[in-house]
């Protein structure tokens, strides 16, 4: 097997620079041809993937987060060409979604190794122009895309606890925003929800935000979406929110819709959505799902 191992040194804090190359070096004992990718921006990761995967490679891997995950998976969509996660990111969340999370390095490329794989679903995003870009985990617009701008603004404290201390700060200018969003539900009908909303949430996978259950019943291969809607309701109820949302047993108050779809269009303006951790582009959007349009490696048995 030939494999293509993408690492990407410019992610932000620099997290686990080393296990790009440990990974490699367990795979290349393990008897599998490994190629180390290592691109000083996005766009050159992008681009040394793709040239992999021009020539021919048997499989992809990643060492990083969500942020270099979601880079394979603009290349990797619905080729069938399978990706393996050696999750050694900030947030990890996709890996989380996947039940990869925990895996040392080890244990990761052992997975990749061992060829047992199976398929997932992935979110599409459309803007208006017509372009297109997948996301694995949750699509974040409103209040929680607030909290992303100022959680990678910050550079202390590292890892997950700074998107708690964003969500803090941004508590203090809260407010609802006019939203239009229009549903094509599980059933094929559809729903148009207008009106203010604190955010707007979809998910493929359950968490993000490194590991916060937004979307806490999601399931990437059921071929459906889950949107989560909160609805203003004033600071205090909202700050007692919280902690449910960190629990997932959100979903029962009263200010939270939630709904299973095939598709949905976000409208609202001046907010700007993230995908994976990272800005995907201005409202309006329209995201549905492209069903088994992943192939994942994952550990044996």
């Amino acid at each position: 097997m030939r494999v293509a191992l993408l690492a990407n040194p410019a992610a932000r804090a620099g997290a686990h620079a080393g296990a790009a190359t440990k990974a490699a070096g367990r795979l290349r004992a393990r008897g599998v041809q490994t190629t180390i990718l290592s691109g000083g921006s996005a766009a050159e990761s992008s681009e040394l993937l793709r040239t992999a995967i021009g020539v021919g490679v048997d499989a992809v891997a990643v060492a990083g987060g969500d942020g270099t995950v979601n880079l394979a998976i603009q290349e990797l969509a619905g080729t069938g060409i399978p990706l393996g996660i050696v999750p050694s990111g900030t947030g990890n969340d996709f890996a989380t979604t996947l039940g990869l999370r925990e895996l040392d390095v080890a244990a990761a490329a052992d997975a990749i190794a061992g060829g047992a794989t199976r398929r997932v679903d992935l979110a599409r995003v459309t803007d208006d122009g017509g372009s297109t870009r997948y996301f694995g985990s949750v699509l974040a617009s409103g209040f929680d895309s607030k909290v992303n701008d100022r959680a990678n603004a910050m550079r202390w404290p590292r890892g997950g606890s700074r998107y708690n201390i964003a969500i803090l700060v941004e508590f203090l200018t809260l407010a609802g925003i006019p939203y239009e969003v229009d549903l094509e539900l599980a059933d094929g009908s559809r729903e148009r929800v207008a009106g203010d909303l604190v955010m707007a949430t979809v998910g493929n996978g359950r968490t993000y935000g490194g590991g916060i259950p937004i979307c806490p019943e999601a399931d990437p291969a059921d071929g459906l979406l889950d949107v989560v809607l909160v609805r203003p309701a004033g600071r205090r109820r909202l700050l007692r929110l919280l902690p449910r949302v960190y629990r997932g047993t959100h979903a029962d108050v009263p200010q939270v819709s939630t709904r299973r779809v095939r598709s949905v269009r976000l409208s609202a303006p001046g907010v700007t959505a993230y995908a994976d951790g990272d800005p995907i582009g201005a409202l309006p959007l329209t995201v549905d799902v492209a069903p088994g349009a992943l192939t994942i490696f994952r550990p044996a048995g």
